[in-house]
């Protein structure tokens, strides 16, 4: 693998991350596209799973690190007081509640699905389906509520939707702010509660995968496990920043057009004999 190839699949993995489009698809897709043998290498997907979730989880905390430092003071807060107050106390029991349920289907079933769901043909499917769920969510639902309006309901659906995207293609943001938007959220709100949710789950996907990577050994990979992380913290960085300010204008549709136009191009490639149907 070149430096120049981890650059691109950090970049991907930044801009696709918080976008709701699938990170973990496009990581699959970007080396299946080009035949990069990254798909080939057990060690080299470690290494770098850990080097791209740890460079998003970066990214991530430098924007909301205010949040997050605001939210963990209540949390502790609360702890204790051995009671809920404040909205800030509620929202975050509501971000600790939300994190459990894709934390608990990753720890039992990982292996699955890293083996069995990331064919290419599986991901265009997941990618045009679940963007057309977005489109219909997003044309039906209203957009009177904040963060502050959440309910405990709530944060379980949309916790468990984010269990749904560990199939890649699904999107993880996608289906969060799908659920949130069904739940009556402002689009803002939707995508501010689905990045602030990913935070712990991206750090976990990441520090899971540690002991894997310190055993294998990362001499071989250092120099793209760094530009990886580097160029993932920034892009990442930047499409939260952007996203947050494109939506509190504008909808979903042109992610949605984006998914579906993916979509067909993946079907294009697979039945004309271009690209195999799996990797």
């Amino acid at each position: 693998m070149t430096v120049l190839q981890a650059i691109v699949l950090g970049i991907t993995q930044g801009l696709t991350e918080f976008a709701p489009v699938s990170s973990s698809g496009h990581l699959i897709l970007v080396p299946w596209l080009f035949g990069w043998s990254i798909l080939n290498d057990p060690n080299l997907n470690k290494t770098f799973d850990v080097a791209l979730h740890m460079g998003t989880f970066f990214g991530a905390v430098a924007y909301f690190w205010r949040d997050i430092a605001k939210y963990l003071a209540a949390w502790g807060r609360s702890i204790a007081r051995r009671k809920v107050e404040t909205v800030d106390e509620r929202l975050a029991w509501f971000l600790v509640i939300g994190t459990a349920p894709a934390a608990v289907v990753a720890a039992l079933f990982e292996s699955q699905i890293e083996e069995k769901l990331g064919q290419p043909w599986l991901i265009a499917t997941m990618l045009a389906v679940f963007g057309v769920a977005l489109y219909l969510v997003d044309r039906v639902a209203s957009a009177a509520k904040g963060m502050e309006g959440l309910r405990l309901r709530d944060s379980l659906i949309i916790g468990s939707a984010q269990a749904v995207a560990l199939q890649p293609g699904v999107s993880r943001a996608g289906v969060t702010m799908t659920a949130g938007r069904w739940l009556g959220m402002n689009h803002e709100s939707a995508a501010r509660f689905s990045f602030l949710l990913a935070i712990p789950i991206i750090f976990g996907a990441g520090v899971f995968k540690v002991p894997d990577v310190l055993r294998d050994g990362l001499h071989t990979y250092a120099a793209p496990f760094f530009w990886g992380f580097v160029s993932s913290a920034a892009s990442g960085f930047l499409v939260i920043w952007g996203l947050l300010g494109y939506l509190r204008r504008r909808d979903f549709t042109v992610f949605v057009i984006y998914r579906l136009a993916i979509a067909a191009l993946l079907f294009v490639l697979i039945a004309t004999g271009v690209r195999p149907p799996t990797v």
